[in-house]
C-alpha cells in the first residue's frame, strides 16, 4: 500500500519560493532549467494564484475567468464535473509534495466548494461519478475524515450497479443511455475498488476491482500492452489512443499488483507502460492531446507511471518522466508561470484551461526533481506524423513497414495539415527527413518552418506501392530550442497525387 505521508525529497519545499524573472516576452518560454524541488512550490503557487477562488471553494474553468457555455456552474465560469475532481487530485499531490498547510486546508475547501454545487453528485456519466469516487476514497487515506469514505462507497455502488454481461461484462459509460463501455469508466472503478478494499478491509471490494480489471484486459488491451478506447453498438470496437486509457489501466494493474502480490499484474501494467512511453511520444515528449478534456489526459500517465518508479523500482521511466517535467516547465509562460497542453511548445498568450494547465503541474509536482544543469532540452529527433498536431487527416495503420502507431493517410485537400513541435540543443543547418509512402505518381505538399515557406511545393516521388516507404530530404536552418514543422496541402501550388505520411527524422547537418 503506498503511503499517503509527504515524500521525502519534498519536505525542502515548506521554505519560501524563490520569485521568477518577468523580463522575457510574454510567449518566450522561460530561460531553460532542471525542476528542482523549488520549482514544485512555484508551480503550484502560479496555479492557484490563476485559478482557485478561495470564495466559492471552486476552480475556474479559465485562467481569465470567463465562462465555457454553461459547461460547470455559473454558466461555465467554474469548471467541469470531472475537471474538478481531477484538480482535487492536483491539490493532494500538492499536499504530499508540499507538505504546505494550505493545500492541507485545500483539500477539504474543494470537496465542500463541489458538494455546494452538486450535493448528491448529479451527474449521468459513470466516469465522472467514478473521478469522485476515487478522489474521495484518495482524501480518506490522507485525512481520515470518514465523510471521504463514505462518499466514495455510496458513489461507487452507484456506478457498480450498471455493470450487466454486455460486450462480455463491464459497467456502461452513461446510466441513461447504455449505448458504450469504455476504459474510462472501468479501469478507474477498478483503482477506486482496491482502495476501498484497503480502507473498509471488505474484500468484495477487492474482487470486483479484479472483474473491472480483468474485462478491460481481455476485452480492450492487447497482448502487447495497445489499449483501446471502447467498444459500442453491436461489438464495434473504436481503437483511440488516449494517454488517459494507458494511464488508467496501468494503474488498475499496478494497484492489484499491490493488493494481491500477483506478478501477472505489474507484467501486464509495464507492458502498457512501455507501448505508451514509446509510441504516444514526439521526440521523446508526450504528445499533447488538445485542450477541454484531452488537456488532462496526461496527467494520469505521469500519475501511473510515477507510481511505477517510486513505489516499485521501475526506473527506466525516470529519465523521461523528469524530462516531459522540464519541457513542460521549461516552455511555461513567464507572465504567469503557466503550462500549457503541448509540452513541446512555447505557452500560448491566451486563456489557459484549468484542466490542460493541470497535466504539466501534474509532472512537476510528482516527478522526482533532476538537478541537471540548465540548458535546452533537445529531443530524441523522431516524429512520428500521427503525433503531431493534425488538422482533418486520417490515421491509419494498414499493411506493413510503418513506425509508431500508423501513418496520416492520403490527404490531397486544401487545408489538411500536421505541424511538429520539435526542440534541438543548436541552432544551425538540420535535415528533415520525411518518411513516407506512395503509390507510382508524384506528390507535392508545401512545408513550412516556423510559420515561413520554405518549400511550396516539395516533390515526393512515387515509391512504388503503399507498403514500400522512402526517405525526401529537406536542408533547413533551426533556431536553438523550438521549431514548429508544418507539412499540408495547399491546392494552389500543390498536385492531388495522395501520399503517406509516416514520420519526419531530425538529422543534424
Amino acid at each position: 500500500m503506498r503511503s499517503t505521508t509527504i515524500r521525502p525529497w519534498s519536505r525542502a519545499l515548506l521554505a519560501t519560493s524563490l520569485l521568477l524573472s518577468l523580463v522575457a516576452a510574454l510567449l518566450a518560454p522561460a530561460p531553460a532549467a532542471a525542476t528542482t524541488k523549488t520549482t514544485a512550490a512555484e508551480a503550484m503557487d502560479a496555479y492557484v494564484d490563476a485559478f482557485w477562488d478561495p470564495e466559492e471553494k471552486y476552480f475556474f474553468t479559465y485562467s481569465d475567468h470567463r465562462g465555457r457555455g454553461g459547461v460547470g456552474p455559473e454558466g461555465g465560469t467554474y469548471s467541469d464535473f470531472w475537471w474538478e475532481a481531477r484538480l482535487w487530485e492536483v491539490v493532494m499531490d500538492a499536499w504530499e509534495t508540499t507538505g504546505d498547510p494550505r493545500y492541507r486546508a485545500m483539500i477539504d475547501d474543494v470537496y465542500d466548494g463541489f458538494t455546494a454545487h452538486h450535493p448528491d453528485f448529479e451527474v449521468d456519466f459513470n466516469d465522472d461519478l467514478n473521478w469522485w469516487a476515487m478522489g474521495a476514497a484518495r482524501a480518506y487515506g490522507i485525512t481520515g475524515d470518514q465523510r471521504y469514505l463514505d462518499t466514495s462507497v455510496e458513489l461507487f455502488d452507484r456506478i457498480w450497479a450498471d455493470w450487466d454481461d454486455t460486450y462480455g461484462g463491464g459497467i456502461w459509460w452513461r446510466h441513461s443511455v447504455q449505448n458504450q463501455k469504455n476504459v474510462a469508466t472501468n479501469a478507474p472503478a477498478a483503482v477506486t475498488a482496491v482502495l476501498l478494499a484497503r480502507h473498509t478491509g471488505d474484500q468484495e471490494y477487492l474482487g470486483r476491482a479484479e472483474q473491472l480489471f480483468d474485462w478491460v484486459d481481455e476485452r480492450l488491451v492487447e497482448d502487447d500492452g495497445t489499449v483501446h478506447d471502447h467498444w459500442e453498438g453491436t461489438d464495434t470496437l473504436v481503437k483511440w489512443g488516449f494517454s488517459y486509457n494507458y494511464g488508467t489501466y496501468v494503474s488498475a494493474a499496478t494497484k492489484l499488483y499491490e493488493e494481491t502480490g500477483e506478478q501477472e499484474y505489474l507484467d501486464k501494467a509495464l507492458r502498457s507502460a512501455d507501448w505508451a512511453t514509446t509510441k504516444l511520444t514526439n521526440g521523446g515528449t508526450f504528445r499533447g492531446e488538445g485542450i477541454g478534456d484531452g488537456g488532462g489526459f496526461k496527467s494520469l500517465l505521469i500519475r501511473a507511471l510515477v507510481d511505477l518508479v517510486q513505489d516499485h523500482g521501475q526506473d527506466q521511466y525516470l529519465q523521461q518522466l523528469q524530462d516531459n517535467a522540464n519541457q513542460a516547465w521549461n516552455h511555461r509562460r513567464t507572465s504567469d508561470d503557466l503550462m500549457g497542453h503541448d509540452w513541446s511548445a512555447p505557452t500560448s498568450s491566451g486563456a489557459l484551461q484549468s484542466l490542460a494547465a493541470s497535466s504539466g503541474l501534474t509532472a512537476v509536482l510528482l516527478v522526482p526533481p533532476d538537478g541537471r544543469p540548465s540548458g535546452t532540452l533537445a529531443e530524441s529527433g523522431v516524429y512520428e506524423a500521427e503525433n503531431g498536431q493534425v488538422i482533418n487527416i486520417d490515421s491509419e495503420a494498414n499493411g506493413t513497414g510503418w513506425t509508431g502507431r500508423g501513418y496520416l493517410a492520403g490527404w490531397n485537400r486544401d487545408g489538411q495539415q500536421v505541424t511538429l513541435h520539435v526542440n534541438v540543443e543548436r541552432a544551425g543547418a538540420h535535415t528533415l527527413r520525411f518518411r513516407y509512402a506512395g503509390d507510382d505518381g508524384t506528390a507535392t505538399r508545401m512545408v513550412m518552418l516556423n510559420s515561413r515557406v520554405v518549400d511550396e511545393a516539395l516533390e515526393f516521388e512515387g515509391t512504388g506501392g503503399w507498403g514500400n516507404y522512402a526517405y525526401r530530404d529537406l536542408k533547413v536552418r533551426l533556431s536553438r530550442g523550438h521549431n514548429s514543422v508544418q507539412i499540408r496541402f495547399d491546392e494552389a501550388s500543390d498536385n492531388q497525387a495522395y501520399m503517406n505520411l509516416d514520420r519526419v527524422e531530425i538529422v543534424r547537418g
